[in-house]
């Protein structure tokens, strides 16, 4: 009887000798403590250099005087909304929205559009120059804006497009659309071909195959190309300063340099515009935030 239980009492410590090494053996893949508190603490300083610029041109903002950013820690005293009255109250900031909104939601319909069209015509159909396509579309980006303005402000000037939404329409849409058209043929690729076969044995043209089976599918890729187009556009500055010629014409990015003059720069001003000018951008990232994670890992293992 001693000996069972002796027997019997090694076995329970044994055991518990063997629970206690697994559990401090660390599984294959599993972090450890310290590899898990240095990604979160880089994660964390990233997170601030990332947020640092926008929360100090906030901050900025709501200083009454034009010197304040100078002496950022005194606005806590003396907190105003009056730069935000000025803008909206006293410059021409609702035509210039008025007019950004225009250009990028125009660019980001047409944009779109074609990109997902050229998209998918590369991922399903194999003709003559299909892969040169992509490559050409590539290629087009590796020229900076300042090769291109002069080439492009000719063709605009004898098209007769100078100081109209179209021109700057078109020019946006030849910088997202390359990246857009790469983008969403990798999605294309990832959704079965066996869709478009069950389409035509029900009779659908190509393009209704495309519009009816294959976009509602594709929602994710379309939702990035969207969010890239209309940030390609909104904000832009370059093109935006050389097509547009008249004031009533201006963008937002054109409106902020008023701000800035010889003599003079109003600081509070441009602060608080830069503020309403990355408002609706937001809002545009909040709409299709969902979307963004699957839109951009889609298809990158065969695009």
């Amino acid at each position: 009887m001693s000996t069972t239980l002796e027997r019997a009492a090694a076995t329970d410590a044994a055991r518990s000798a063997g629970s206690g090494k697994r559990a401090g053996t660390r599984r294959r893949g599993e972090r450890s403590r310290g590899a898990s508190l240095a990604i979160h603490a880089t994660l964390l300083v990233a997170s601030f250099i990332a947020f640092f610029p926008v929360a100090w041109i906030a901050w900025i903002s709501l200083g009454p005087d034009k010197t304040d950013f100078l002496h950022p820690g005194k606005i806590a005293g003396k907190i105003s909304f009056e730069n935000y009255s000025a803008v909206l109250g006293d410059t021409q900031f609702l035509q210039w929205f008025a007019n950004s909104l225009i250009v990028a939601l125009g660019t980001c319909v047409l944009g779109v559009f074609i990109a997902a069209s050229s998209g998918y015509a590369v991922s399903r159909m194999r003709f003559p120059g299909h892969r040169q396509l992509m490559w050409t579309f590539l290629v087009t980006q590796m020229f900076p804006v300042a090769i291109l303005m002069v080439p492009l402000y000719n063709i605009v000037a004898n098209f007769g497009l100078l100081d109209t939404y179209g021109a700057l329409i078109l020019v946006y849409c030849t910088t997202a659309i390359p990246y857009c058209a790469w983008l969403l043929k990798g999605y294309f690729d990832t959704i079965p071909q066996e869709i478009d076969e069950a389409g035509r044995v029900d009779g659908l043209t190509p393009f209704g195959t495309f519009y009816r089976l294959i976009l509602p599918l594709a929602r994710p890729g379309l939702a990035v190309a969207a969010f890239y187009t209309f940030l390609t556009a909104w904000a832009e500055v370059a093109y935006a300063s050389v097509f547009m010629l008249s004031e009533d014409k201006y963008t937002l990015a054109i409106g902020l340099t008023t701000f800035v003059s010889q003599y003079d720069t109003q600081w509070d001003l441009m602060a608080a515009t830069s503020v309403l000018i990355a408002l609706p951008a937001a809002l545009v990232f909040y709409l299709v935030q969902r979307h963004l994670v699957t839109g951009l890992t889609a298809g990158a293992a065969k695009s």
